[in-house]
């Protein structure tokens, strides 16, 4: 019995090394040319990211085609839109690029713990570019706070404290997202 217990616990550890080691994309990214770092989260079964911090601060949605968004920050916007698993360790979905205010086909995976492989298409797998993202282990030091989630009231403090066996609140990111489709459906209604 004791030996049929060990041989269950050593399977368990090795799996659960296994389960560590493919590691996760969730977290935050540096982009490749360095002017900004996303996080990306887990929100009900799609990855999403936002960006987070800015190289240079107080940056607008200026080439966004939709012109309510033109006077958007940069920092809090989505950019990573419901990418939903296509593969074991890939994510496909969308990708907003503020520099053109266009959208593009795009799927991440981890090239290794602290790289991203960002892959953006013109078209859904055709002109294609990689682009290597590094993972931040540490916020940089002149990081500004994010703007505050619109339609994302602050509860008081007594209620947010973490209750055993209550679900965790839901992150930055996915408020941010919850928030983003609220006001596009607002905005839609109105139409």
């Amino acid at each position: 019995m004791k030996a049929l217990f060990a041989s269950a616990a050593i399977l368990g550890l090795t799996a659960g090394a296994a389960l560590a080691a493919e590691g996760s994309v969730v977290g935050d990214w540096l982009v490749k040319d360095g002017y900004a770092n996303i996080r990306i989260d887990n929100c009900g079964g799609k990855m999403w990211g936002i960006v987070v911090w800015e190289k240079v601060p107080g940056g607008y949605d200026d080439e966004n085609p939709d012109p309510a968004k033109k006077k958007r920050l940069t920092l809090g916007m989505p950019i990573l839109l419901g990418l939903v698993p296509k593969e074991p360790g890939k994510w496909q979905g969308e990708i907003y690029n503020s520099q053109n205010g266009k959208m593009y086909s795009a799927s991440i995976s981890l090239a290794d713990e602290n790289t991203l492989d960002l892959e953006g298409c013109l078209f859904p797998n055709f002109m294609c570019l990689t682009q290597k993202w590094t993972r931040v282990t540490t916020p940089p030091p002149n990081a500004l706070p994010l703007p505050p989630v619109k339609g994302a009231a602050t509860p008081p403090a007594k209620q947010t404290a973490a209750k055993k066996g209550a679900a965790p609140a839901p992150s930055d990111v996915c408020l941010r997202i919850t928030d983003e489709a609220a006001a596009l459906e607002k905005a839609s209604a109105k139409k």
